[in-house]
């Protein structure tokens, strides 16, 4: 007995060192591994739908469904990365060489402010225009130089980034092929109750889908239209803004109104009325009601988490994980509510409770 106890104790030991070392040995490629596998779980509908079309031919179905997955996703962000990388240089320069000219906006703003408003900002010293210009401009110019350098970093490691590219591809072709065995055995490995591991994998699976499939559909909807409407009238940089503003839609309550609404303010301050009221109203009714019109029919509404917990999670995952964070923070805020419901149930459920 005491034999069998050490035999079963060296085992996961044994196991728990494997994994790790898997783990490390596959650091380095974390962000394809991890794309590869979200990627896969958005299109495993699609390729179970084609192995049925295909007469249960698994290899054509994922090799199709792999390349209307690069259709479909990839070879959108890459154009719009290369006009965004475009518009971010022009920006740069023009930064460098003083423009825009803040001094300008910020004396035409500030004047445009009643008397008493003027008077209390000079009391806390923000009526110094020529000061407050030279931070932000400074500040603009390292957020400008910041990206950048990633993007030229991007290009130096262009062979690096190639070789990630063919992994997470080569990956999710696999992954699509033979995910309803790889799920099976993971279900079978887990040390789980059945009831638990069906429960969490299947809000594991709701959860990624819902998040990339609502989130970023929402978010690419809200970046289209404010780009849109800030080209109709007339302000530079839409392209920039409308990207700026669909990632700052994956975040509830606050998202795109950080890039719209001083952009409505500056116009309404400076005289232009009738463009900043047009600005407010489209995006209040029309940008500001995608949320809610969208977001219900891709993602369903026995989905969605608090708005509060998507921001805390998506914020602090984003933190840690950099962009992979926007899905990692809210996958791990729902499967921690999953399982301490789980604690709760099986709690309430104890005779002995």
């Amino acid at each position: 007995m005491n034999n069998n106890s050490v035999h079963q104790h060296s085992f996961h030991i044994l196991l728990l060192v494997v994994t790790v070392a898997l783990a490390w040995i596959l650091l380095p490629f974390f962000g394809a591994i991890f794309w590869g596998t979200i990627l896969a779980i958005l299109f495993q509908p699609m390729q179970r739908w084609l192995t049925i079309k295909f007469g249960k031919r698994r290899n054509l179905a994922a090799l199709t469904t792999l390349v209307l997955a690069v259709l479909i996703v990839i070879v959108p962000l890459i154009l719009v990365a290369g006009t965004l990388a475009q518009e971010i240089s022009l920006a740069y320069a023009q930064i460098k060489s003083g423009q825009p000219n803040f001094t300008l906006y910020f004396q035409q703003m500030v004047h445009a402010l009643p008397t008493s408003v003027q008077n209390l900002l000079g009391r806390f010293g923000l009526d110094d225009i020529p000061g407050i210009q030279r931070r932000l401009t400074a500040g603009a110019a390292q957020i400008s130089q910041f990206v950048a350098e990633q993007a030229l970093s991007i290009g130096q490691n262009t062979f690096q980034f190639m070789i990630s590219f063919g992994v997470m591809l080569y990956l999710v072709f696999f992954l699509l092929r033979d995910g309803g065995e790889i799920g099976r055995r993971i279900r079978r490995a887990l040390p789980l109750d059945e009831a638990h591991k069906q429960h969490l994998i299947a809000k594991f699976t709701t959860v990624v889908r819902a998040t990339v499939k609502g989130n970023i559909a929402v978010a690419a909807v809200q970046g289209l239209l404010g780009g849109v409407i800030f080209w109709i009238l007339g302000i530079q940089g839409s392209l920039l803004w409308g990207v700026l503003m669909a990632f700052l839609s994956l975040l509830p309550a606050i998202g795109a109104a950080l890039i719209w609404a001083p952009a409505a303010a500056y116009l309404l301050l400076t005289g232009d009325i009738w463009r900043g009221v047009i600005l407010i109203v489209f995006s209040v009714v029309v940008i500001g009601l995608v949320d809610n019109v969208l977001r219900p029919i891709l993602v369903g509404k026995d989905t969605k988490m608090p708005d509060w917990v998507v921001l805390i999670s998506t914020l602090g995952g984003m933190a840690l994980f950099g962009i992979n964070g926007f899905v990692i923070g809210p996958l791990i805020a729902a499967l921690f509510m999953a399982s301490w419901d789980l604690f709760a149930q099986a709690g309430e459920n104890d005779p002995r409770g």
